[in-house]
């Protein structure tokens, strides 16, 4: 599909639902998004913008973690958001604790765990479980992020293995965007030997090459949800936006970000 036709069904459909709710005066839409489905909304951002007339207003920051940056730590100090687009385990703790509107709550795609090395490194062998073990074993240094895939792999996945005591001393946490970068780019520098990461958050980095998917048996279920604020000021539109990003027109731009289009909702 050439861009121009598809640019232009987004802006329909984007018109469409802003019709369907009534909305009729532009508004700045404060959204709060994690680095994993970004690459999808910076796309896909510009045409709701020009169907609408409402500007996106976009703060970035981890789904979860101990940075200031994380968006939890972000609401809780008040900062404005309509939206949230972040880890869905992370909406569903934000919904429990009421910052956000639990029923506002949608799955926009599900993400998986890569693994990438530096180009022309030889890729370690990942194709089973055991595999997996045995190259983390091997490696002389491991880079994970500070959201919710590092969390899985340093509380679940690492002691699932039997590994966390023996690579304890060679793993290092990397804080992302907006203030730190991609574990990719770590790697790309030769600071670390093999990084994880969710694949939308490490295939467009240059100076890597992605191994692939961690196996299906330990890929954790992580999904991108989007919600609405329990304090927002333009929930309407926010339920527009969020509309927009789970069109069947937006699918090929959530596969194209290496994410996964979620059906049948």
């Amino acid at each position: 599909m050439e861009f121009g036709t598809f640019a232009t069904r987004l802006s329909a459909l984007a018109f469409a639902m802003l019709c369907l709710i009534g909305s009729a005066h532009a508004a700045d839409v404060h959204v709060m998004i994690s680095a994993g489905f970004f690459e999808v909304y910076s796309e896909l951002g510009p045409a709701f913008e020009q169907a609408s007339g409402n500007h996106l207003v976009t703060t970035r920051g981890p789904s979860l973690g101990d940075s200031p940056e994380a968006i939890p730590t972000r609401l809780a100090r008040g900062e404005p958001a309509d939206v949230v687009i972040l880890d869905a385990a992370s909406a569903n703790e934000l919904a429990s604790r009421g910052v956000v509107q639990a029923d506002s709550k949608v799955n926009l795609a599900r993400s998986l765990i890569g693994v990438v090395v530096r180009a022309g490194a030889a890729k370690p062998d990942i194709s089973s479980i055991e595999a997996l073990k045995q190259t983390l074993l091997a490696a002389k240094s491991i880079a994970y992020s500070d959201s919710s895939s590092g969390t899985y792999l340093t509380t679940t996945l690492f002691p699932e293995l039997g590994v966390a005591d023996q690579i304890a001393g060679k793993i290092r946490k990397i804080r992302g965007p907006p203030s730190g970068e991609p574990v990719a780019a770590v790697i790309a520098r030769g600071e670390a030997e093999i990084g994880f990461q969710q694949v939308s958050e490490i295939i467009h980095v240059p100076g890597i090459t992605l191994v692939g998917p961690i196996p299906a048996d330990v890929q954790p279920m992580i999904f991108y949800a989007g919600a609405i604020t329990s304090s927002a000021q333009q929930p309407d539109a926010g339920r527009a936006l969020i509309r927009f990003l789970t069109s069947p027109e937006a699918a090929p731009v959530i596969a194209k970000a290496g994410l996964m289009p979620i059906t049948g909702q």
